[in-house]
């Protein structure tokens, strides 16, 4: 009997992410933006309205990223050489406070096109302050699967006037963003309710933050845990530990992702496990910034869900997925032994445990029947990918981002062959050359 649907893609190493070990030799076939059928072998008998030849390559679950900064992109490569508190105060918070909406508009069309175009399907983003309207509009129009909030800021040593808001206007700008975007282009952009972190939102923020969450079943995103400075000032302003502190005030559970994790108390595993807190764990932003280590066999270990991020790019350069997994995949030997981390359990932090982390489990992040269409194929004939062996050892230590031929996002094609289809990428660097020049000019009359 022969089949009809809109996609197939065809010839690849299917590695499907349900389950760690798992890959085979298949086609998948795609029918109104959903997964009809994986096939063990070819797929007989089927006719597509297009195709994709993954010909020797391996067929993944779309990478979910859990912690980005798509606003900050116009700011890589002129915020090096700082720690974290510094970072924020002599180049972050000033470059956010010059942003106007042109600016996050093309910050956000460089961000995504680098997240799509290396293989991230699904992010988890940070805004600014304002104007993160635009920030949306570019995620629908580029078709990224996009879980975003505007940042919440009313309080702070050295936070740009620009930034600072007040407290219920803060609560009610997010909730009309919200209510606008979350569902929108068919369910693929969500919102998350996005307090910066406890340095830069008063309690009475923290708190109308978790409730505005629940009362909507938004998600709750915030950093924690970063930086020592940073931990020491939150115990010094609340008399608790940063994680405890969040607990206090709703921003833990099953609904929350923190970012980082670092400097965690000998309670704190203990509680994130017992609430469902996720931690996004971002390898390559915390060595740039001299952050640390997070303990993630330690947190694996006390049942702590953790997914991945690249962070920002001024703190990262990059939003590539893949030196996040080869850094997670190797970082931890130091502590642990060469054994701390399986690569199958890396590759399921960038994809099953990070859509789950965000609450997308049920419809990303493993390549399963009745799942959306989310895919990224690789190119297995790379130098470093070759010769064939164990898929997770290979996209873990050997891949990178040169070698995503296609993505496919809801069933729809973002990027043949290494070329970005969602939006015309001379028109993404012109925008981005001339926004760059307006906010640096903006940034240096801030700070002069």
């Amino acid at each position: 009997m022969s089949v009809t649907c809109d996609l197939i893609v065809r010839g690849g190493t299917v590695v499907p992410m349900a389950r760690d070990g798992e890959s085979f030799r298949g086609d998948v076939l795609v029918e109104n933006g959903t997964i009809l059928e994986i096939t063990h072998g070819p797929a007989a008998g089927v006719s597509a309205a297009t195709e994709l030849d993954a010909s020797d390559g391996l067929i993944l679950p779309g990478f979910v990223q859990a912690h980005v900064h798509v606003v900050q992109s116009l700011l890589r490569h002129r915020a090096d050489h700082l720690e974290l508190l510094d970072w924020l105060r002599l180049k972050t918070w000033p470059y956010e406070a010059a942003l106007d909406g042109d600016d996050v508009q093309a910050a956000a069309e460089l961000g995504i096109a680098e997240l799509l175009t290396t293989g991230t399907t699904t992010a988890l983003d940070f805004g600014t302050t304002h104007d993160h309207g635009r920030v949306f509009e570019t995620a629908e129009r580029m078709g990224i699967r996009f879980v975003s909030g505007k940042t919440h800021m009313d309080m702070g040593d050295g936070v740009p006037q620009a930034l600072l808001e007040e407290t219920s206007q803060s609560l009610a700008d997010a909730e009309a963003l919200g209510h606008r975007w979350h569902g929108r282009a068919g369910g693929r952009l969500r919102y998350a309710v996005t307090p910066r972190f406890a340095l830069s939102c008063t309690r009475e923020l923290l708190v109308g933050c978790a409730r505005l969450a629940r009362d909507n079943g938004w998600l709750v995103q915030t950093h924690a845990a970063e930086n020592r400075d940073e931990t020491a000032k939150v115990r010094a302003i609340t008399g608790l530990g940063n994680i405890a502190y969040l607990d206090s005030v709703g921003c833990t559970g099953s609904d929350v992702v923190l970012a980082h994790g670092i400097h965690l108390e000998p309670d704190d595993p203990g509680l994130l496990a017992r609430s469902g807190t996720s931690i996004c764990h971002c390898p390559g932003a915390n060595l740039k910034l001299a952050s640390g280590i997070a303990d993630v066999p330690a947190l694996l270990e006390a049942g702590v869900r953790i997914a991945l991020g690249a962070d920002g790019p001024p703190c990262n350069n990059r939003l590539s997925i893949f030196h996040e997994m080869s850094l997670a995949g190797t970082l931890h030997n130091l502590r642990h032994g060469p054994r701390a981390l399986n690569p199958w359990s890396v590759l399921a932090m960038a994809t099953r445990e990070g859509a789950r982390a965000i609450g997308l489990g049920e419809i990303t992040g493993t390549l399963e029947t009745g799942k959306k269409a989310d895919m990224t194929v690789l190119d297995g004939n790379g130098w470093s990918l070759l010769p064939e062996a164990d898929p997770a050892s290979r996209i873990v230590y050997g891949a990178g981002p040169g070698d995503v031929r296609h993505v496919i996002v809801d069933g729809r094609i973002v990027v043949r062959e290494r070329t970005l289809l969602s939006m015309e990428p001379d028109t993404i660097r012109s925008h981005v050359h001339e926004a760059a020049r307006a906010v640096m000019a903006r940034m240096e009359e801030l700070v002069a």
